[in-house]
């Protein structure tokens, strides 16, 4: 499903060349539950950025689906993320003029969804995150696990193949935490591959695969037999 092959990222930050990528391989497979972890500074928000088609890589390839999504161009990009990538980040991303229900159907406006089925999967992902009493609310009158929640259910809502979380519990207290970690498992369950960073070795090691990065290169890759 998903290839990387040699793939390098490196960036000039105050004159000096930084190398957060260095040679990566890497093959996911449909379904997958994977944690990437690893240091400060070790390339995973980099990898699932490049992952996530909001980056490119500085030299490599990348293969979605046996496409080669490095020759892609900016418009051709956009359309692969619209249709088959959701992402879910730490601090929400939440617009806060609009309310929950409206945070969640604007990717499916911007996909140019007609209005009947915008309304049908909305209502079905706020059932399904718990916040049908929630939707007309805004961000601020939610709490930090309803505002990811609803970050999850517009990352969902457009029904991606792939879902990308990138510290997911990161501004969450542990309860919370834990109740956003099953919802993103119980997508997986349902088929969706779930690539999730974290920090939290507890977190971590609840999947099915685990990555380790340093300095841009895996460490280690350990799945469970079975996975």
């Amino acid at each position: 499903m998903i290839e990387l092959a040699g793939v390098h990222r490196d960036f000039v930050v105050g004159g000096e060349r930084v190398y957060a990528l260095n040679g990566l391989d890497l093959v996911i497979d449909e379904g997958e539950y994977i944690s990437i972890m690893g240091p400060s500074g070790s390339g995973k928000s980099t990898l699932l950025h490049i992952l996530g088609l909001l980056d490119r890589p500085t030299q490599g390839l990348y293969r979605m689906d046996g496409v080669n999504m490095t020759d892609l161009n900016d418009e051709q990009r956009a359309r692969v993320r619209g249709e088959k990538i959701g992402f879910v980040f730490q601090f929400f991303h939440l617009i806060p003029r609009l309310s929950a229900a409206e945070n969640i159907e604007l990717p499916l406006m911007l996909a140019g969804i007609a209005p009947g089925e915008r309304g049908r999967r909305v209502e079905a992902v706020l059932a399904a995150t718990g916040l049908t009493d929630r939707a007309r609310h805004l961000p601020s009158q939610l709490s930090a696990g309803q505002r990811q929640r609803t970050a999850i259910a517009r990352a969902t809502v457009t029904e991606p193949t792939v879902l990308l979380a990138d510290e997911p519990t990161g501004n969450l207290d542990r309860v919370t935490g834990a109740e956003v970690i099953k919802l993103l498992e119980g997508l997986n369950i349902q088929g969706i591959t779930l690539i999730l960073v974290t920090h939290d070795p507890e977190i971590g090691r609840r999947a099915t695969r685990r990555i380790r990065l340093v300095d841009g290169r895996i460490a280690e890759d350990d799945r469970e037999v079975g996975a």
